[in-house]
């Protein structure tokens, strides 16, 4: 089991990425990712099972199989993989693949060799890395989840920046997400209907009396509110995730007819408008002059979050 965290392994995997092609010993390899070559080497090898020489020999090979299947010349092909003769590639090729690049070519076999570490070329330039390692494999809606409940509660923390002019100002006049929740113009009404929809939605879910309007809209009383409706719509999601009820019915009752809907058009629908929203209050707490909103890109919110995991990691660096 590896004892290097997997964010700096990615960390020390991206640094190998980047000199992949150039002529770099293992000393100045380790440079580039500021430790010793014993360090470094230490490692790779700790979290990947492959010494560094031998991770980037196999990245290189990948890489030219995959060439080869491309139909690129077997002479392109090792010297860009980094031989300095036709006949020093072909013996390695065919040591790697059991099969000589001109053979291999025909074959159409996959380009991947055998790896326990599951760490792969990805064509045209790129790696293929394997998930942390999970008892319970996560889903799509797992990952839109948790953005959307990191996103809003930072948005909440940012809008405390802001006076009370700026968060009742009408930034937007117009704007109106769905006609029967009414317009908001401010930010402070943005901020209530991300949290008030997760109340209500998980009062109609689980069955609980439904919240009473015109809550607490301070910025301490939104985070308040939201400290107790985010993690609360989070857990009805993961009840319905365990129990692949995505398509199961309830009745509420409170709907003038009473409707039925499906717990995973309700997930879906809150998840939806809330990106809405949030994308919207984005731009409005710009305006209003907070510095740097929140992203509400999921892919940047993970890169921040993995930079915020590595953080003890990089500290620590200066004394390893």
């Amino acid at each position: 089991m590896s004892s290097v965290p997997p964010d700096r392994l990615r960390s020390l995997v991206d640094h190998m990425l980047g000199a992949l092609d150039a002529q770099l010993d293992g000393r100045a390899l380790a440079r580039t990712a500021f430790l010793s070559r014993f360090h470094f080497d230490r490692l790779v090898a700790d979290g990947l099972g492959e010494s560094p020489a031998a991770f980037r020999r196999r990245l290189l090979l990948e890489r030219a199989a995959w060439d080869l299947l491309r139909g690129e010349r077997v002479t392109d092909v090792g010297l860009t993989a980094g031989y300095a003769s036709t006949e020093a590639f072909s013996r390695a090729f065919a040591r790697a693949f059991a099969a000589p690049p001109s053979r291999f070519a025909r074959s159409r076999q996959d380009f991947r060799l055998q790896a326990r570490n599951g760490v792969h070329f990805h064509p045209p330039a790129g790696l293929l890395v394997p998930g942390d390692e999970r008892s319970d494999p996560m889903d799509v809606t797992e990952r839109l989840l948790e953005h959307d409940h990191w996103h809003t509660t930072r948005l909440i923390d940012q809008a405390a920046a802001l006076t009370d002019e700026q968060l009742d100002r009408e930034i937007r006049p117009d704007h109106q997400v769905l006609s029967f929740d009414g317009a908001e113009p401010t930010a402070r009404l943005m901020l209530d209907r991300l949290v008030w929809t997760k109340e209500v939605w998980v009062a109609a879910m689980d069955g609980t009396d439904m919240p009473q309007p015109g809550g607490d809209r301070t910025v301490a009383g939104l985070r308040r509110r939201f400290s107790t409706a985010g993690p609360a719509f989070l857990a009805v999601a993961e009840r319905v995730r365990a129990r692949g009820a995505w398509d199961d019915a309830f009745v509420d009752a409170l709907c003038d007819p009473p409707q039925s809907f499906t717990f995973g058009a309700v997930i879906a629908h809150v998840v939806t408008f809330s990106a809405h929203r949030r994308q919207v209050l984005v731009g409005a707490l710009e305006e209003l002059g907070v510095g740097e909103p929140a992203t509400n890109c999921p892919i940047e919110w993970e890169r921040l979050r993995s930079v915020e995991r590595a953080l003890p990691a990089e500290r620590l660096r200066g004394t390893a």
